[in-house]
C-alpha cells in the first residue's frame, strides 16, 4: 500500500505571498509590521501545513455540533430553539474576534446557496462560468479528501501554503481576543478560545478572499440556512441566493417535514435579492412564498417541466438531473453579472463553456484502475441514492454484475440501503450486485472499530439480496483490497461506492494516495 506522501514546512510569508496557481502580484519580503510576522513571537508552535491540520482537527467536530441537538424530537426542538438563537450572534463575535465585521463581507458579492441536493453541483457550474467574466473565491463542504478543498480561488483548491498561513493567522487573532477577555495564556492558545471547525472555516474563507482581493464568491451553506454560519452575510453582500431541490436531513437540527427544512433553507433569502429555486409541492412552496414575502425577498421559481424540455449543456457532471441544477446556477450567474433578462436556453459561449467544463469531485465520478472501473458517488439520502441508481443503470450493460461499497454512518443505513436496492432493481430489471462490501470510513484499522452499523446494513443487503455474498471491513484500504480483488478476473469489472461523502473521499485516499491532500 502506498504510504502519504509527506506534507511540507510552509515559511512564514505575507499571506498575498501565496497562491494556488502563479500570481503576478510582488512577493518581496514583508515588513516587520506584516501580521503574521507580529504574531510569531507569540507562539513557539510549528506552523506547517500539516501542523495547521493536526490544529484543525482539535477543534470542535460538526458531528459533535449536531448532537447536541438531542436524539428525540422533544430534545431537538427544545435544544435547537437554544442553539439557533445564538448561532448568528455568535459568529458576528467571532468575525470581530478576527478583526472582520459583516461589513467588510460587503467588499464582496456572493452567490449563496442553500439546499439538500444539488448545493455542490450548482456551486461547481455557478464557479466555472464566473471564471470566465474574472476571479472568483468558492467555499464549499464537506470536503472529500483535504479541508483545502473546501476553499477555492479560480476552482482550484488553496495550496498548502496558504491555507497554514491563513489557518494560523487567524489562529493567532482569536488567541489575542481570548487573552484580551481575561484568558490565561494556556487557555487562550487553545482549542476551547476557537470557533468550531466548520465556522473557523468559514472565516478563513472570508479572510483569505480579502486579503486575495477576490469580489465574486460563490458561498455553500453547511447545514440549513436561517442559522447557519454562511448567513452572517448581510443582504449588500448578496447578488443572489439559491434554492436547490429540498428534502429531509439534518432532521435534529431542521425538523422531520420538508416544509419545516423549506423554512430553515430559506434563510438565505435576503432583502431586495433575488432567489432561485427549483417549484415544488404546493406546502413547500407556501413557506417559501412566505418566507420571500417576510424577507422582502424576489423568489424566482423554476419549472420542473420547463427544465426537462430544455437540452441541457452535456459536460463533464453526469446524469439527466443535472440540468435543474444547470438551470438554478445559469439564473444566479445571470443576476450575479447584471446580465438583465434571459434564461438557460440562449447563453453567451461562456456560460455554455462553464457548464461543459464543471466539475464536482465524488458526484457520478468514474475512475479507471487497471481494468476495475470505478463508480463513486457520495449521496446520502433517499432521494439521491434515487439517482444514483438511475446514473448506475446507464453505466453497466444488461445483465453485467457490479460490486457495491457502501456506508452511512449516521443516518438509518438500513432504510437507506434497502430503499437504494429497491430503486436499482426497478429501474434495471436484474440482480446487479452479487457481492456487496460495508466499511467505516476509517483509513486504517486498528482492530478495534465498531462495525455494528456495517453488520446491521450487511444483513439488510441480504434480506433483500439473498444471493448477495457480503463482506464487512473496520477500515477503507482492507475494503478497498476486497473489492479489487472481487473484480480482479472479471473483463471490464465495476464497483459502485456511495452513501457517504465521508466515505467516497476516504476511497479516493486509498485509490489515490499521491493525489489531493
Amino acid at each position: 500500500m502506498a504510504t502519504r506522501r509527506a506534507f511540507t514546512q510552509c515559511r512564514l510569508r505575507p499571506l498575498h505571498a501565496y497562491s494556488s496557481r502563479p500570481s503576478t502580484r510582488s512577493t518581496a519580503p514583508h515588513s516587520r509590521t506584516s501580521p503574521i510576522r507580529a504574531h510569531r513571537s507569540m507562539s513557539v508552535m510549528s506552523r506547517s501545513y500539516q501542523d495547521a491540520l493536526q490544529k484543525l482537527a482539535e477543534l470542535q467536530s460538526n458531528r459533535t455540533v449536531t448532537q447536541l441537538f438531542g436524539s428525540t424530537p422533544e430534545q431537538s426542538n427544545a435544544k435547537a430553539r437554544d442553539l439557533n438563537a445564538v448561532a448568528i450572534p455568535e459568529v458576528i463575535r467571532w468575525l470581530g474576534r478576527a478583526g472582520y465585521s459583516t461589513d467588510d463581507l460587503c467588499r464582496m458579492r456572493h452567490i449563496h446557496v442553500a439546499g439538500t441536493k444539488g448545493k455542490g453541483s450548482v456551486c461547481a457550474y455557478a464557479t466555472s462560468m464566473l471564471r470566465r467574466y474574472g476571479a472568483v473565491g468558492t467555499y464549499t463542504s464537506p470536503h472529500l479528501v483535504s479541508p483545502r478543498e473546501r476553499i477555492a480561488i479560480d476552482g482550484e483548491p488553496v495550496s498548502q501554503e496558504l491555507f497554514a498561513a491563513a489557518f494560523f493567522e487567524l489562529w493567532d487573532r482569536f488567541t489575542e481576543a481570548a487573552r484580551r477577555e481575561g484568558r490565561d495564556a494556556a487557555a487562550a492558545e487553545g482549542p476551547d478560545s476557537k470557533p468550531f471547525f466548520f465556522r473557523f472555516l468559514t472565516i478563513m474563507a472570508w479572510h483569505i478572499f480579502l486579503r486575495r482581493g477576490v469580489r465574486n464568491v460563490v458561498m455553500e451553506c453547511g447545514i440549513g440556512g436561517e442559522y447557519d454560519a454562511t448567513n452572517v452575510l448581510p443582504a449588500r453582500a448578496v447578488s443572489a441566493a439559491v434554492i436547490s431541490q429540498l428534502g429531509v436531513d439534518h432532521v435534529a437540527m431542521l425538523g422531520d417535514t420538508v416544509e419545516k427544512i423549506a423554512w430553515h433553507k430559506a434563510g438565505v433569502l435576503k432583502d431586495g435579492v433575488k432567489g432561485f429555486t427549483v417549484r415544488a409541492e404546493p406546502s413547500v412552496m407556501g413557506v417559501l412564498r412566505q418566507r420571500a414575502a417576510e424577507k422582502n425577498a424576489t423568489l424566482v421559481e423554476v419549472d420542473q417541466d420547463e427544465v426537462a424540455a430544455w437540452r441541457g449543456v452535456e459536460g463533464n457532471l453526469k446524469g439527466g438531473f443535472q440540468k435543474m441544477n444547470q438551470a438554478l446556477a445559469v439564473l444566479a450567474v445571470r443576476e450575479h453579472l447584471n446580465m438583465g433578462g434571459g434564461g438557460w436556453e440562449d447563453l453567451p459561449d461562456e456560460m455554455a463553456s462553464g457548464l461543459r467544463e464543471a466539475t464536482l469531485r465524488g458526484r457520478c465520478e468514474v475512475l479507471h484502475d487497471g481494468e476495475r472501473t470505478w463508480l463513486l458517488d457520495g449521496a446520502h439520502t433517499r432521494d439521491s441514492l434515487a439517482e444514483v441508481a438511475r446514473w448506475l443503470r446507464e453505466n453497466v450493460q444488461e445483465g453485467q454484475e457490479v460490486v457495491l461499497v457502501f456506508n452511512q454512518q449516521e443516518r438509518n443505513a438500513g432504510e437507506l440501503l434497502a430503499g437504494f436496492l429497491r430503486e436499482v432493481n426497478k429501474v434495471t430489471g436484474w440482480e446487479v450486485f452479487k457481492s456487496a462490501v460495508f466499511t467505516r470510513n476509517e483509513l486504517k484499522g486498528g482492530g478495534d472499530g465498531d462495525v455494528a452499523v456495517q453488520e446491521g446494513a450487511a444483513k439488510t443487503m441480504r434480506d433483500v439480496v439473498p444471493a448477495c455474498d457480503t463482506a464487512v471491513f473496520d477500515n477503507l484500504e482492507d475494503a478497498v483490497l476486497h473489492a479489487r480483488n472481487l473484480v480482479r478476473n472479471k473483463a471490464k469489472g465495476k464497483v459502485l461506492v456511495t452513501g457517504s461523502m465521508h466515505l467516497v473521499g476516504g476511497v479516493l485516499r486509498v485509490l489515490e494516495p499521491d493525489g489531493l491532500l
